[in-house]
């Protein structure tokens, strides 16, 4: 919680820093410097947006209900990953539940 109350004060002050510290050198940093050059708003709105997507997959890691689908806009695998070491294992798309091995997975209406 401090972490990121941290990382969202210094993001307030220079989007790219922020964005730095959450996804490294690569090219979400680029595209956060860039878009800070050209505005200093849009830098913030990609900063702010690397952030929530790296907390949000962070804690779906942690709760053990992490979403396999990229997020759109991010290229940084770390942030896409929540931080995670190593693939993480995806949960089915079925309401979170993970389906039991052997057992079939939940039917539609009308099915059999």
């Amino acid at each position: 919680m401090i972490k990121t109350l941290l990382l969202v004060i210094i993001t307030i002050f220079i989007p790219p820093i922020g964005v730095f510290l959450v996804a490294g050198c690569g090219v979400d940093l680029l595209i956060n410097i860039l878009l800070t050059v050209l505005g200093y708003f849009p830098g913030h709105i990609h900063a702010f947006y690397i952030e929530y997507v790296y907390v949000k997959r962070r804690d779906e890691v942690r709760a053990g209900i992490y979403n396999a689908r990229p997020a759109p806009g991010v290229y940084s695998q770390k942030v896409q990953s929540g931080g995670h070491r190593g693939p993480p294992v995806p949960v089915p798309a079925q309401q979170g539940y993970p389906v039991q091995p052997g057992q079939p997975g939940q039917q539609g209406y009308g099915t059999v």
